[in-house]
């Protein structure tokens, strides 16, 4: 009796929470009007309250990998406040069609076609309709630096908000009425941030207000307590001080509702991820009638470690660039071969077997991830369903993520290997890709945002994958199945390069 109802208790408690959350997260846009557009080939939304007239605009730019949807935390928070928020995908990011290109490094390669772009935007959002000609800017992470020089070189811009600030650009003076917003986690940025803010005062101090924002000179730097690089975007200081930093550039006093988006995407993501636990209770009748082969301590070492050292050192001599998506192609090789290494060993010590079975279950597995899971990401979290032209760069990541991770299903026994095994799997697995950019930190660097997804990727998906693997007893349905969805989900997530 028990061993059925727990599955159904786990599945309504699921559902019940991913309902909430669903229904405080649409809460949050109550009353706001949201529309889309198209600036050339730049998808741009646009979000107000419908009556508005006589309004500031503000411009919304993502950070790398990211797309419209990480920002609507600032657009409703600021279109509640009365302003109409224009927030839009950058080139080779979300769906928007037309690639990154130039030079990274430089500043007249990429960076100089990504403000034109931005300038474009402007243009387009100064002419909505309600629009008074006052312009503000907010950035994240990279699009910080892009705003900040179009805020620079556009003397229509009013105000800069820059979240995760990096910029060369910036000036004791310029732009204007800047405020920097720092997660209190992100060390080295919330350090650039008071930088940035003693370029006008050598004795200012955070949430220390320097001139007067009504007449331009305002300067102000502020840390979001307890978040990082994402988290920073989802923080209420992060809303309550980007409205109270405008309402003082534009005279409007009064005080509106913030939205508090963080907690309940978490809840979300929890409550979506716990779904997989009552399903894959029904595999169990699939149950294979052996667990996987637990290796000698020795040959574990060997088949976790040797991966680790020699697919960077393998891969470090070689111009790998046959993807349109920065570092993608790269990633997909040290997958591969990472994978190939691991399951080589575990080849020779007779772990792997031939499963039909499991092969079959991969496929649900992979509907799940892509199909609920992901339809939950792009809704409220991030782009998860692109262009079709990703969909070549979703295989060929696919088929070097596979292999990845069928050895670390093997490794980690499908779930049932000892807690300490697990984490030595899965920390190996980040620190070749550190390796990996320490041996060529200006070509890989982009790795380096990669690993926080990759560990949120085991912690969420690794977890998942345990639950179907002690259910099934088959690590060939949670690695080719979690390969395809990793695969899905970096292909859909790095941008897009001219190459």
């Amino acid at each position: 009796m028990g061993h059925r109802f727990w599955p159904w208790l786990v599945l309504i408690v699921s559902l019940a929470l991913a309902g909430l959350s669903i229904f405080r997260l649409e809460q949050a846009g109550a009353g706001l009007v949201t529309s889309d557009l198209a600036v050339g080939e730049t998808p741009v939304t646009v979000v107000s309250r419908p009556d508005v007239t006589d309004a500031p605009v503000v411009v919304i730019a993502h950070g790398f990998a990211g797309s419209r949807q990480l920002m609507i935390g600032f657009a409703q928070t600021l279109a509640q406040a009365g302003y109409i928020v224009a927030s839009y995908d950058l080139e080779g990011h979300g769906r928007n069609p037309v690639p990154m290109s130039g030079d990274v490094a430089s500043i007249d390669g990429t960076t100089r076609l990504l403000v034109a772009e931005l300038g474009r935007v402007i243009d387009a959002s100064l002419g909505l309709h309600g629009a008074n000609g006052q312009l503000a800017l907010l950035g994240h992470s990279m699009a910080s630096d892009i705003i900040v020089r179009q805020a620079i070189a556009d003397s229509r811009v009013d105000a800069t908000v820059a979240v995760s600030m990096f910029s060369t650009a910036v000036t004791a003076d310029a732009p204007a009425n800047l405020l920097v917003i720092n997660g209190a986690w992100e060390t080295a940025l919330a350090a650039e941030g008071l930088r940035v803010l003693r370029l006008s005062d050598p004795d200012a101090r955070f949430a220390q207000t320097l001139g007067d924002p009504a007449a331009g000179t305002g300067r102000r730097a502020v840390l979001a307590p307890s978040v990082e690089h994402v988290g920073v975007l989802y923080a209420p200081t992060s809303m309550v001080e980007t409205r109270d930093w405008l309402n003082a550039v534009f005279a409007r006093p009064h005080a509106t509702p913030v939205a508090a988006r963080g907690g309940w995407i978490a809840l979300l993501i929890v409550s979506v991820t716990a779904l997989a636990w009552p399903l894959a209770q029904l595999a169990r009748p699939l149950r294979a009638a052996k667990p996987p082969k637990r290796l000698p301590r020795g040959t574990f070492w060997a088949a976790s470690l040797v991966p680790t050292i020699l697919t960077p050192l393998i891969l470090w001599p070689f111009e790998i660039g046959f993807l349109p998506v920065l570092v993608a192609d790269y990633l997909a090789l040290h997958f591969a071969l990472f994978g190939l290494i691991g399951l080589s060993f575990l080849a020779r010590a007779g772990a792997l077997r031939w499963d039909a079975t499991g092969l079959l279950l991969a496929l649900p597995i992979a509907v799940f991830c892509i199909g609920v899971f992901g339809s939950m990401l792009d809704i409220y979290v991030a782009s998860f369903f692109a262009i079709g032209a990703r969909i070549w760069i979703v295989l060929a990541i696919a088929a070097g993520a596979v292999p990845f991770m069928l050895a670390d299903a093997y490794l980690t026994e499908a779930g049932r290997a000892p807690l300490w095994r697990v984490l030595v799997v899965r920390t190996n697995a980040l620190v070749s890709l550190g390796i990996a950019t320490a041996l060529d930190i200006e070509g890989l660097f982009f790795l380096l945002l990669i690993l926080p997804i990759i560990l949120l990727f085991f912690v969420l998906f690794g977890t998942l994958g345990g639950w179907i693997g002690r259910a099934t007893q088959r690590p060939i349905a949670a690695g080719v199945g979690l390969g395809v969805f990793l695969g899905w989900a970096l292909g859909m997530t790095f941008p897009l390069f001219a190459v």
